[in-house]
């Protein structure tokens, strides 16, 4: 049953989109064109943000900072039943999801898919956001300059995600994988 509403309830979504715009009178496809005009200036206007956050995660790993980081860190995660490998995972989530999941499936392949390690790390790069691609890109699209309560609020918010996702991990998944 759940399957046959999700397939139709986009469909369904779109048609009362297009009944309302038709009963308010509004030029439905006019309207369609110019946002999806719209869409592309900010596109274009994103582009610069794009390649310097590219280029600063790629300088920031090719540098061993993060090899380094993951090995000053191991000690205290050694506690908690974190791998030194999921530091990477840690620090790069905040900057690029791209760079995270290129991290991740780099895990996976080592890990295995059903290990904790694994696990764990699937459960970070599901619960924490892109904060600074967010806020160097939208933000920067749209000129906003004073970001630092919006910075510190993401922060925050991806911290707690990680460590959440550590007592998550521990929780459900510890004692099933044997360790």
């Amino acid at each position: 049953m759940l399957e046959k509403i999700s397939v139709g309830i986009l469909p369904v979504m779109i048609l009362v989109i297009l009944a309302a715009g038709v009963i308010k009178k509004v030029p439905v496809y006019e309207e369609f064109v110019e946002g999806a005009r719209d869409g592309f200036k900010v596109s274009i206007s994103i582009i610069p943000y794009l390649v310097a956050l590219i280029v600063a995660v790629s300088m920031f790993r090719a540098s061993g900072a993060m090899d380094w980081i993951a090995s000053v860190f191991s000690f205290v995660l050694d506690k908690f039943s974190v791998s030194a490998d999921i530091v990477p995972i840690m620090f790069t989530r905040s900057l690029s999801g791209s760079a995270t999941l290129g991290l991740f499936s780099e895990l996976a392949a080592k890990h295995g898919a059903d290990s904790f390690v694994t696990l764990m790390a699937a459960i970070m790069v599901g619960s924490s956001e892109t904060t600074f691609y967010v806020l160097s890109v939208y933000f920067g699209s749209v000129g906003i300059k004073k970001f630092r309560y919006a910075l510190l609020t993401g922060v925050i918010a991806d911290i707690i995600g990680i460590v959440l996702a550590i007592w998550v991990a521990r929780a459900f998944f510890l004692a099933s994988t044997g360790l």
